[in-house]
Parts: structure tokens; C-alpha cells; sequence
């Protein structure tokens, strides 16, 4: 046994070596177990919490926009995206050119949704398309569970049921740009910039970018919340919790006076003209039909328009669909604008109605002559024939006694030179010309017989349809005033009513006698029109052609050019105004056609037809809304984030 004491020793001096290194490592463990367990419980009891859930910003729904009878003219609907999650693709780049042999993606877009992707956190996903076909969803669906970090799922998005009908009116939503983000936090503490930010880089997340739905924006856009999730300590989402406390808020629903049948007919019956027309309630203001044709559709735009298309929009410098001519758009009135040199003549007591002025066919002033549209005259005519069979002569003359200060004073009480703030963006007040605003604006003062052109509605003088149509209204309200407005249950614009006192009653009837015989006595320009075959109602209106260009003198000695025989856009526009039924007036229209040439043969029809399809829907019935509310005017705060 004394031969083994040498390998007892070594052994038992190996097992303490060992037992005190055991015991070591076990003292530290239990000491680092200690200070994790008792000395900074509270430390990481927080931060397993904070790791365990997760609360994520929830844009809202924005609020939609209905028509004067509850129809949605902006809701929402579910459309197919695809999106890709970096941490689950194993071959980002490869898993993009499968995508791209599915739908259609550069190269130059592919490389910017990688970049997209490697720039945010690996477990958020980047939206690659959205809007996708039955088609395409079905086929990504399929691919889905053989690709890795592809997700193909349905998701909530802006849709505007009735397309290019309202696109100018309405306007579009889309990704909020570096612009958008500046409008939108305006005036807005840090804390609060900073919450818009978040909220609108959201991928979900859309702003008004024109129209009602950039001008209501608050109200449509609703309050954002959050979902409670619960994420492992990557941050990769276990389980959402259902927390109605927490939910966000949809936007408020937003009323306009249109009706969206009578603007649909008003459309298709423009056929393939460009033009706008405007028709309103005379006895609300309300705006029952506010075309501008063609048109774009906004749908194109939420999710993001391509440059090609959008260049296809803005290029088409012919028909403009981007231009909402309704309301910015500015013409020369034409002869529809007699009935206010008429009126304004009257008022200034420089001429009675009952006397006559000879119309050979033009008219001498100074070294210039001025011709009448009819070549041989119209011979001896009163102003009742003078608004009936339009006679330029006329119409020369009485201008020319009034001078152009006191028409364009008289102008404006009809609405002229005023920019009528509906709460749509956009809109132009025209020009109402005078001394002052040629100096101020040619540097130059007003000739005399610049006033003989505006006398006809021709020269510096130039009109919205919006205009004409506030102007025809209160001709037949007889003078009273006539406020328009699009917005009947929402934000209400912060203006002032420009009109603020009636019109001479007596006048405007006088007025509307002459417009009567327009459509409904011997000689008047538009007699074909007056009948809206409805057994008895009748139209009273006015005609009125717009020169666009100077005609020579050797081309009105050889004849006029028109139709095929000179380019469209050296063409007339053609105008109409009328307000029906005459012996009682509930409806008041003003029609456009871009370079359509003849007021009675191209315009007057359309605005005859839109009139009589107003009166069999009934347009003016009662809307689901309640005609007194008001809710002031829009608000400059930041929607409830």
C-alpha cells in the first residue's frame, strides 16, 4: 500500500485544485445571480416588460366623402399588396427577381426597395406593390409559403367609387413628401411635428394632396392609435392584443350638395368635348353638378402615380384633364355677359329700354370699325331685341355711353372679379377690367375703345363658369343674394359673402324677359333649346361666343373660318347661361365648350339636357344632411395625433 502514496497524493491534490475551482465558478454564478436576481430585479423586471410589449403607432381611417343623398364619392376598400420582411428572406436580391418575373418592377425600382429594406429595422416590412389584380394576388398567394420573407395579404386603401366624375373636386390622397410634412406640421410645437412625422411615414398613411380632401384634411383624417403587441426579444411580433382603449379613431364623414347622377349625366352628355358646366340651386346656392371634362382619376393617384402616366396628364395641353376649368378656368363671357352691361346701362340712366339703336352690321369708332356676328344688322332694336337676337351694335353703344368704370363696378355685384371660396382649393376670381387695373397690371391706361369689346364680353374681360352660373342665379332670383357652396355638411371656408345687397328686382326681371325670348320668341338665338320636353316647363338662357383669336379683315371679307377648315385651338369657345323652369326658377346653368364655335348650336343643347335631367331626378329633394348645420370653419390644429 506505501508503494501507492505518491499517486493518493497527486490525485487528492487534483481534486482540491479542482473542487476550488468548482467552487469558484459556482460562488461567482450564485453571486451573478444575486445581483440579477435581488440587486437589479427592478431594472430588468422593466425592460422584460418593455421587450415583451410592443405598443405600434395605427393611422386611422380617414372619414369618407358623400354625395347630397349619402352616396360615397370617397370610402374605402380592400385591394391585394405584396411586401417583403428582410429578416425572413434569405436571398433578398434573388427573392426581388422572382417578384419581378410576377409583376412589373425596374431594376432601378428592385435596387430601391433593397436599399429601402436594408435602411429600416429587419422585421418591418417595405410595401413593394399595391392595388394588385385578382390575377396577381392569386399568383403571389400561391408563391408565398415557397418564398421566404414575401407577404401577400389584403389591406385597407382610399377608392373613389365614381372614378373621374368628381376627380377635380374631390382631388386625391397620397404619400405625404417632405412639402406635405412641412404644410401639415405648420405652427406645430416640436413634440407635435415629430408625431406628424410619425404618423405620416407610416405606409398606410395618406394626406390630401388637392381638392376637398386637402382642404378638409383634419376632418376626414381622424385620430391615430396603436396596437398593443407582443414581441419576443428580437422584436418580432408574437400576438396582438385586442384593446379597444387604444384603437384609432376614423375620420368624420364629409357631406358635399352634388348630385352624383346628375353629374354623371352632365358628363357623359359632353360626350367627347372639353368643356365644364356648373349647375346650381337658385334658392340655396347649392352646387348640384361642378363638371370639368375630361378628367383624371383620382384612384391612380393614392398609391402612387407613375411618371409616365402622370406626364400623359400634364402634357396634354389640348383637353388639360389636370385643370379643373369650372373652377380655375377663366373666359371671355362672350355675349352672355349682356345681360349685366344691360342692367349696369339701366342703373347708370344712360339709356331708356324702349329706345333704339340701328344696326347696319357694325359699328365706327374713331378709324376703327366693329362688327356685328350678324353681317347684315339687325336693323332698329330696343334692348328687349337686343338681348333676344344678341346685336352687337348695341351693346357697343351702350358701353360705350356708360363707360367701362361704372360696368365694372356694376360687374362685381353679380359676382365678377370675386374668387368664390368653396373649400376645394384652387379657383380664380377672372378680371373685371378698368383704368386702375390696366395700369396696374400693363402699365398703360384704359382706351375707350377697349370698352366697346368689353361691352360684347370680349377684350380684358374674363369669367369662371362658376361665375356665370352665381350670375345667372341671381338674375333669376330677381336680384336676391346668391351665395354658392359645395360643402354642405363638413368644414365650412372662412370667407367673407362679397354679396352683400340685392339687386334692383325690376331690372333683373327685365332681364329675364330678355332672356326668355332667347329661347322663346321670334328672333331669339337659341329657340331650338327652350323646350326641355317635359310637357310644359321651359328654358330661359343666353348665348354667347368667345373670340380666342384676332380675325383679319381679309378673312371676315372672304369668310370666317371654322370647323375643320382652322385648327380646334384657334376655334370659338361656345357659352350658354339659362335658368329653368322660366315662370318659376328652382335650377340656374352655365355651360362651356372649349373651341365649340356656336353658343346655340354646340353649348346650348348640352346645358338644355342637363337642366331637364335635373328636374327628373329632382336634384334639389332634400339631402340626408341637415341643411342648418354648421361647423365653422377649418381649424389649423394637428387632428387629435
Amino acid at each position: 500500500m506505501n508503494g501507492n502514496r505518491p499517486i493518493d497524493a497527486l490525485f487528492s491534490r487534483r481534486a482540491l485544485i479542482a473542487a476550488a475551482a468548482g467552487g469558484t465558478l459556482f460562488g461567482g454564478l450564485i453571486a451573478r445571480l444575486f445581483q440579477l436576481q435581488i440587486m437589479e430585479h427592478e431594472r430588468f423586471s422593466v425592460a422584460a416588460a418593455d421587450n415583451g410589449v410592443r405598443l405600434d403607432l395605427a393611422p386611422p381611417k380617414r372619414g369618407r366623402i358623400l354625395d347630397r343623398f349619402g352616396r360615397p364619392l370617397a370610402a374605402h376598400r380592400q385591394a391585394g399588396r405584396v411586401s417583403i420582411v428582410r429578416e425572413q428572406a434569405e436571398d433578398l436580391p434573388r427573392l426581388m427577381n422572382v417578384l419581378s418575373d410576377h409583376i412589373e418592377m425596374s431594376p432601378e425600382r428592385q435596387a430601391r426597395l433593397i436599399n429601402e429594406a436594408r435602411r429600416q429595422a429587419s422585421f418591418q416590412p417595405v410595401i413593394v406593390a399595391s392595388e394588385l389584380s385578382y390575377e396577381d394576388f392569386a399568383r403571389l398567394s400561391v408563391l408565398a409559403p415557397q418564398m421566404p420573407g414575401l407577404q401577400v395579404e389584403m389591406a385597407s386603401t382610399r377608392s373613389y367609387p365614381r372614378g373621374r366624375d368628381f376627380a377635380h373636386v374631390m382631388g386625391y390622397v397620397a404619400k405625404a413628401s417632405e412639402r406635405d410634412l412641412e404644410r401639415l406640421s405648420d405652427g406645430s410645437t416640436a413634440q407635435e411635428r415629430s408625431a406628424i412625422r410619425r404618423l405620416f411615414k407610416h405606409p398606410d398613411m395618406r394626406t390630401g394632396r388637392s381638392g376637398v380632401e386637402r382642404f378638409a384634411e383634419e376632418w376626414l383624417r381622424g385620430e391615430a392609435g396603436f396596437r398593443k403587441l407582443e414581441t419576443n426579444a428580437a422584436g418580432r411580433i408574437i400576438k396582438e392584443f385586442d384593446d379597444p382603449a387604444l384603437a384609432p379613431k376614423q375620420g368624420k364623414d364629409l357631406y358635399l350638395t352634388v348630385d352624383s347622377d346628375l353629374q354623371r349625366f352632365a358628363i357623359d352628355r359632353f360626350e367627347s368635348e372639353s368643356g365644364a358646366a356648373v349647375v346650381m340651386d337658385i334658392e340655396s346656392g347649392d352646387i348640384l353638378a361642378f363638371v370639368s371634362t375630361p378628367a383624371f382619376d383620382p384612384n391612380d393617384f393614392v398609391n402612387g402615380i407613375s411618371s409616365k402616366d402622370y406626364a400623359l396628364l400634364r402634357d396634354d395641353t389640348e383637353y388639360s384633364p389636370l385643370y379643373h376649368k369650372a373652377y380655375d378656368g377663366t373666359y371671355p363671357p362672350g355675349s352672355t355677359y349682356k345681360m349685366v352691361v344691360a342692367s349696369a346701362a339701366l342703373d347708370a340712366g344712360i339709356i331708356n329700354p324702349e329706345e333704339r339703336v340701328f344696326c347696319p352690321g357694325h359699328y365706327r369708332f374713331g378709324n376703327n370699325t366693329w362688327h356685328c356676328w350678324k353681317r347684315g344688322g339687325h336693323g332698329s332694336v330696343n334692348m328687349h331685341w337686343a338681348i333676344k337676337g344678341s346685336c352687337d351694335v348695341y351693346f357697343y353703344e351702350i358701353a360705350k355711353r356708360m363707360g367701362v368704370e361704372h360696368l365694372a363696378e356694376y360687374s362685381k355685384k353679380f359676382g365678377f372679379g370675386q374668387r368664390w371660396e368653396l373649400g376645394i382649393m384652387g379657383g380664380r376670381s377672372g378680371v373685371v377690367p378698368n383704368d386702375a387695373w390696366k395700369r396696374a397690371a400693363r402699365g398703360e391706361p384704359w382706351y375707350e375703345g377697349e370698352t366697346l369689346n368689353v361691352g360684347i364680353g370680349q377684350g380684358q374681360v374674363s369669367t369662371s363658369p362658376l361665375q356665370l352660373a352665381v350670375m345667372t342665379a341671381r338674375i333669376a332670383a330677381e336680384g336676391k343674394i346668391i351665395t354658392p357652396r359645395i360643402i354642405g355638411e363638413g368644414p365650412r371656408p372662412d370667407a367673407d359673402i362679397p354679396l352683400d345687397e340685392p339687386l334692383d328686382a325690376d331690372l333683373m326681371r327685365r332681364m329675364k324677359a330678355g332672356m326668355y325670348g332667347v329661347t322663346s320668341e321670334a328672333g331669339g338665338t337659341a329657340l331650338r333649346s327652350g323646350d326641355l320636353g317635359l310637357g310644359g316647363p321651359r328654358l330661359a338662357g343666353k348665348t354667347g361666343t368667345a373670340q380666342v383669336r384676332r380675325i383679319s379683315r381679309a378673312e371676315r371679307a372672304s369668310g370666317i373660318l371654322k370647323g375643320d377648315n382652322i385648327d380646334r385651338r384657334l376655334r370659338d369657345h361656345a357659352l350658354f347661361v339659362a335658368y329653368a323652369p322660366h315662370d318659376d326658377p328652382k335650377y340656374a346653368i352655365s355651360v362651356i365648350v372649349e373651341h365649340g364655335e356656336g353658343g346655340s348650336r354646340t353649348a346650348a343643347p348640352i346645358a338644355r339636357d342637363i337642366v331637364a335631367e335635373a328636374m327628373l331626378l329632382d336634384a334639389r329633394r332634400t339631402p340626408v344632411y341637415t341643411r342648418t348645420a354648421n361647423v365653422g370653419g377649418s381649424s389649423s390644429g394637428n387632428g387629435g395625433l
